[in-house]
This record gives C-alpha cells, sequence and structure tokens, in this order.
C-alpha cells in the first residue's frame, strides 16, 4: 500500500514539473505573440526562431540575462517582458558618449522605445557595451546568460576588440554561465578580410575567440541555418534582407534567399 502511495506521489511531482516546463513554453510563446512586437520585427520571426532559439541557448524567464548591443531591440521586445516578473534584463547598449552619430541616434531611439512603454519595458537596466574602455555590461559574476546577436563581425575591425568583448562577457558572467552566439556564418577557411569586408565570420573563428576568452562550447544549433545563402554576394550579408544594399537590382532573386545562412552556439563559463 505504501508503494502505491508513494508511486501516486511521485507521478504527481513529476505531472507538476511537466506542468510548469509547458507553462513556460506557453509563456516565451505568448509574449513572441505579444502586442509589444513591432509588426515589421514578426514577419522576420521566420528567418530568426526567436522561441527556438531562446530555448536552445536555455534562457528562463528567472534568469539575469545580458543582451548586447541590442539596436532596435529586435530581441529586447522579447527578453524584457519575458524576464520581468522573476529574473533581470540588461541591455548593453552603445555609449551615450560616442563620436559615432548612428551609435548616438541608435541609443536614443532604443531609449524612446523603452520609455515609451513602461508596461514591457520598465525593468530593463540599460548599461553600456564598450569594451574597450573597460566599462562593465553588467556587474562582475552577476549574469546566468549574455547573449549576442549578429555582432561579432563588428568587432573585427579593430585588433583586440572582440578578445576585448569576450573577455567582458566572461567577467559579467556567473560561474556555469551561458554564453550564447548567432553570427553570419562564412564558409570555411575565409581570410580574415574576407570575414570584415563580407561581414559573414567563420564559425571556427567565433569557437576560438570564446575559448579563448575561457569558454567551453557545449552545444551547436543549426536552427539558424539557411542552406540557400551562399555567403558571396557583391555587398556581402549586407546584399541580402534586411539591407538589401543593391536596392532593386536583382532585389527578387535576394528575396528569394532570405536572411543571412547563421550559427547558432552555446558556450558555458566552467563552474571552477
Amino acid at each position: 500500500m505504501r508503494t502505491k502511495h508513494w508511486l501516486a506521489a511521485f507521478a504527481g511531482v513529476v505531472s507538476a514539473i511537466a506542468y510548469a516546463g509547458a507553462v513556460q513554453a506557453e509563456d516565451l510563446k505568448s509574449v513572441i505573440d505579444g502586442k509589444q512586437r513591432t509588426e515589421a520585427y514578426v514577419a522576420r520571426d521566420r528567418y530568426r526562431h526567436p522561441e527556438e532559439t531562446l530555448k536552445f541557448l536555455g534562457i528562463k524567464p528567472d534568469m539575469t540575462v545580458v543582451e548586447i548591443t541590442p539596436g532596435g531591440g529586435w530581441y529586447t521586445e522579447i527578453l524584457a517582458p519575458y524576464l520581468k516578473e522573476g529574473g533581470r534584463l540588461y541591455a548593453a547598449h552603445f555609449p551615450a558618449q560616442s563620436e559615432s552619430n548612428y551609435y548616438r541616434r541608435s541609443l536614443k531611439a532604443f531609449k524612446e522605445k523603452m520609455a515609451a512603454d513602461e508596461g514591457s519595458y520598465s525593468e530593463v537596466v540599460l548599461t553600456e557595451f564598450n569594451p574597450r574602455a573597460g566599462v562593465e555590461i553588467a556587474p562582475q559574476g552577476s549574469a546566468d546568460a549574455v547573449v549576442t546577436f549578429r555582432n561579432v563581425h563588428n568587432w573585427m575591425r579593430h585588433e583586440g576588440d572582440a578578445d576585448k568583448a569576450f573577455a567582458s562577457f566572461y567577467k559579467a558572467l556567473k560561474p556555469g554561465g551561458i554564453l550564447g552566439v548567432v553570427e553570419h556564418r562564412a564558409k570555411p577557411g575565409t581570410s580574415q578580410e574576407g570575414m570584415i569586408e563580407s561581414g559573414y565570420v567563420t564559425q571556427d573563428y567565433v569557437i576560438k575567440l570564446a575559448q579563448k576568452a575561457g569558454f567551453e562550447l557545449e552545444a551547436t544549433s543549426e536552427v539558424n541555418a539557411n542552406p540557400q545563402d551562399t555567403a558571396d554576394h557583391p555587398r556581402g550579408v549586407w546584399t541580402l534582407p534586411p539591407s538589401l544594399r543593391l536596392k532593386d537590382q536583382d532585389k527578387a532573386k535576394y528575396l528569394a534567399i532570405g536572411e543571412s545562412d547563421r550559427m547558432t552556439l552555446r558556450f558555458r563559463k566552467p563552474e571552477n
């Protein structure tokens, strides 16, 4: 009789755990389907697969997460409400005192976006991504995860910037914390110059950057792969949507390809 009671109790625990997991998954989907999202951003879900990507990266609603250079807030629209109640989101944006007009305009627009929807963004902590200056993206050892989407190529033009960026991720993470990287994927063997000019980066290069900073590669995913992308376009990755740098020239061709082929990588900061 006791065995039956124990089995029934165990089954109840298992059911509760399964239910909690289902609720969490539904919560993420409901956020992705939420009214806070920009219509033009939603149209890009078919290329960026936010639900599958965040699940693969292991992002949970009770985590402290740092989003690196969120730009216009494509992923912030999802991460901010998802983490609002039980977690925390640091948005490590461009430096306010940057000499770049683009950086200043982007930061200004992001701040205005946050202020216009306090229901979604009131708990977002705005920090600065400026590893060259040694600025913290979040308090040291505070983050459960750092995520960066299509940014690595931007750190390759100045020697040492990419290394400093990954070192700042490592510093912000707790032992055992996650680093999630999504990046345009170059063909193996592409030169450094070719990567800088095209915006496509080899997967091996990104893995070596992370390992040099102390991370361990835990898993890779093809969720954001695009086999139609040959990664050899006249204006690099910006030939494809959404940039379409060639404008009307061969526009139908590039729209048919869609957004770039991308690696999706999950790294782990060692426990010790």
